[in-house]
């Protein structure tokens, strides 16, 4: 098969990231009202994982931050992907950071974000999510939440339970995302004592939301590839305290030693695609070390092959999320990593296969 991406990708790149972002995914969706979307992509490939109460069709995922605000789920979902998650979304809806705020490191199949959270708000994300094909029918679609930028890090929970209000009814589950590096202070939310009370609000508000819709949706913690392995560990410990049902490993990362000397190498924001992958699947065996069987961990950073989701189970992870690598190697991504994932994983240490 012709991989078109690859002809396409020069062109794309010749346009500033975002405006590329945008215009892929309008394209996306016309292709797919159109009904050719479905002769350009393989067919998803079944391998159904379960975990959390939820059957996910197969383990590749679509991390947050690609769609925003759930304009293209159901383009997106023809990709081939098992679950689809969408956000960061905010109570209320704010621009984000001054333009520019992408930037592109090819040397180093990277990019570099500094977006600040830019959605329309989680009311209208809402609404779109129930008219969504993909939603009607059941797919598994992910809610991420967070706070606005003008709230003050003291009344952060309040944001989040907000959002978590808004999307409990939609949301197959929920991701509480603490560890975007473009929101001031944002990051601090890591540290024990804020997100024990940030924990302990949400925990209250699920159980009021489990009474209301008689169901108990699963809370997700998505954590930073920066953290120190004491942090790590501080906070397996505070998740299974808590009750919170998987955690995500990891975001983007602050550290720029992988990508020194190169072009937008110094632009704050979050760095992913393949520099971050080292560090995430550290996060990961942290977690995996202190958490046991107990909980799950799903991976995502630094994914561009294969290869590099196998590395993600062995490490301890039950489920992948890709972004970074469908900007460097396109759709094609998705179902040769849910092949991958289809073969026996080889491990030396019988706990880090996978459980879930």
């Amino acid at each position: 098969m012709i991989d078109r991406y690859s002809l396409l990708r020069p062109w794309l790149f010749c346009l500033d990231p975002e405006q590329a972002h945008n215009l892929t995914l309008t394209n996306l969706d016309r292709a797919r009202r159109w009904g050719f979307l479905n002769k350009l992509v393989s067919k998803p490939i079944s391998d159904p994982q379960t975990l959390c109460g939820i059957t996910f069709p197969n383990p590749v995922g679509l991390a947050a931050g690609l769609d925003k605000d759930g304009k293209h789920i159901d383009a997106l979902a023809a990709l081939g992907f098992g679950f689809l998650e969408i956000g960061t979304v905010t109570p209320r809806p704010q621009p984000g950071n001054a333009k520019p705020r992408m930037f592109r490191l090819p040397q180093a199949q990277a990019i570099i974000n500094r977006m600040g959270f830019n959605n329309d708000g989680v009311k209208a994300c809402v609404a779109r999510v129930r008219r969504s094909g993909f939603w009607q029918n059941g797919g598994v679609l992910g809610l991420n939440i967070g706070k606005n930028a003008t709230t003050p890090i003291d009344d952060a929970a309040s944001d989040y339970v907000m959002a978590m209000d808004a999307v409990y009814d939609i949301a197959t589950y929920i991701t509480v995302n603490i560890s975007s590096p473009n929101t001031q202070n944002l990051r601090v939310l890591q540290g024990e004592d804020m997100l024990r009370d940030l924990l302990r609000q949400l925990g209250d508000a699920r159980n009021r939301l489990s009474d209301r819709f008689g169901t108990r949706k699963p809370l997700f913690l998505k954590i930073a590839p920066d953290l120190g392995q004491d942090d790590v560990h501080l906070i397996a410990d505070l998740l299974l305290e808590f009750g919170i049902d998987a955690v995500i490993a990891t975001n983007t990362t602050i550290a720029r030693d992988a990508v020194q000397g190169m072009e937008y190498g110094e632009e704050t924001g979050g760095l992913s695609g393949a520099p971050v992958r080292a560090a995430s699947n550290k996060a990961i065996r942290a977690l995996k070390a202190r958490l046991k069987d107990q909980l799950p961990i799903i991976g995502v950073g630094g994914i561009m092959s294969s290869a590099d989701t196998r590395e993600k189970i062995m490490a301890g992870a039950s489920l992948v999320q890709l972004y970074s690598g469908l900007i460097y190697r396109g759709p094609d991504l998705v179902n040769e990593c849910a092949k991958a994932l289809r073969q026996p994983i080889p491990t030396k240490n019988p706990e880090l296969t996978r459980p879930w």
